[in-house]
């Protein structure tokens, strides 16, 4: 029973070693240990304090950009819309202008038609008169004795005549 119940003087041994033990360890253990803990606890604060307020940074950057990216479309839209303007512009005024020149155009030609049509009526009327010449030229060389041989000549001499 010796083993289950130790002896006094074992246990003050016991103590002895055991508050040594603890002392040489406060001295020397404890201390650079709770540094090193504290240290590290020290560390982990700052870091989390860090990524928070990184954290905090990338929600501002992300709204920043978040508004950038919106005046940006909103730029491009606007954009868009006055190159659509200017672009209907351009295309009502070149529609505006290929019907004036259109115009312009038919009315040259129908001038220029007027024209020909004056000159060719003006032609027809020279050749007319020039033809009518001839065949009385030709009728009072002629003499003829009789009414009907004369109106057999005017009228050979009409189908004679080419018109052109």
């Amino acid at each position: 029973m010796e083993l289950l119940t130790p002896a006094i003087g074992l246990l003050f041994w016991m103590a002895l070693v055991f508050g040594i033990l603890v002392f040489f360890l406060k001295k020397f253990a404890w201390l650079p240990i709770l540094s090193s803990l504290k240290e590290r606890e020290d560390s982990i604060e700052s870091a989390l304090r860090m990524a928070e307020e990184t954290r905090a940074e990338m929600a501002k950057l992300k709204s920043d950009n978040d508004k950038i990216l919106a005046e940006a479309r909103a730029e491009r839209d606007k954009m868009i819309r006055d190159a659509k303007g200017i672009t209907d512009k351009m295309i009502a005024d070149a529609k505006e202008k290929a019907v004036l020149e259109g115009n312009k155009i038919i009315a040259d030609a129908r001038e220029a038609i007027q024209q020909e049509k004056a000159a060719m009526v003006s032609q027809m009327k020279k050749d007319m008169a020039s033809f009518s010449i001839e065949i009385a030229e030709k009728v009072i060389r002629r003499e003829l004795l009789d009414k009907t041989s004369q109106e057999a000549l005017v009228s050979s001499l009409i189908s004679e005549a080419k018109l052109n």
